[in-house]
């Protein structure tokens, strides 16, 4: 299971996140999204704890809490679903384009 965690501080670091946690038992991995055009983070992260004890204590300690100056989002990350953007389906370019008339 993994821990998400939104509405982050652009300045916030796998360390910082990582060092917030702790409290709370183990961290497994912090994983910081960061955006490919702009290379900041995205604003969002996900953690994973040593065991679900651990991180349910954690999200009930951490859903809410004022960190950096924002209210964190702190819950059970779902899994993660294949989008149309992303397995290249969809959009109007993918149409056929024999039967186009121009």
């Amino acid at each position: 299971m993994s821990i998400y965690v939104g509405n982050l501080s652009y300045e916030v670091t796998s360390d910082d996140l990582n060092e917030v946690f702790a409290e709370y038992g183990t961290v497994s991995r912090v994983q910081v999204p960061m955006d490919r055009e702009t290379g900041r983070m995205r604003g969002f992260a996900f953690v994973e704890m040593a065991s679900e004890a651990e991180e349910a204590a954690a999200i009930a300690a951490l859903d809410g809490a004022e960190w950096m100056g924002r209210d964190l989002k702190v819950n059970k990350a779902k899994p993660r679903e294949d989008n149309k953007r992303s397995s290249g389906g969809g959009g109007w370019g993918d149409k056929d384009r024999s039967s186009r008339r121009y």
